[in-house]
């Protein structure tokens, strides 16, 4: 138990490190935009980690958080795309996006 509790800690630092790191970006131009989407990233990796324990729920349970997690990816991608505007998303977070949807698609077909 304390090996997952460990990892999670672990994870859990990553991001608070990720979300101090983007504090002392510039409030303007990309960097700004950057800033201002670190809780929309947090939360697509967020609903990534838990779909991909989604399988571990009664199936009453797993068609909600599935419908959730499809609403949660709509609206953080969404806050990103119109943060970003005509500019093309940084590489990772385009990847973070895709990566989102693709598990969103296989976990609600069966995989």
């Amino acid at each position: 138990m304390s090996h997952n509790h460990l990892t999670w800690a672990v994870l859990l630092g990553r991001w608070v490190e990720f979300a101090r790191g983007a504090l002392a970006l510039p409030a303007e131009g990309q960097a700004g935009k950057l800033r201002d989407s670190v809780a929309d990233i947090i939360m697509l990796q967020a609903v990534w980690f838990a779909l991909e324990h989604v399988g571990e729920l009664d199936l009453a349970e797993r068609a909600v958080g599935l419908d959730r997690a499809e609403i949660l990816i709509e609206k953080h991608s969404g806050s990103l795309h119109q943060r970003w505007g005509q500019t093309p998303l940084p590489g990772a977070i385009a990847e973070l996006i895709a990566d989102a949807w693709f598990r969103l698609n296989q976990r609600k077909s069966g995989g």
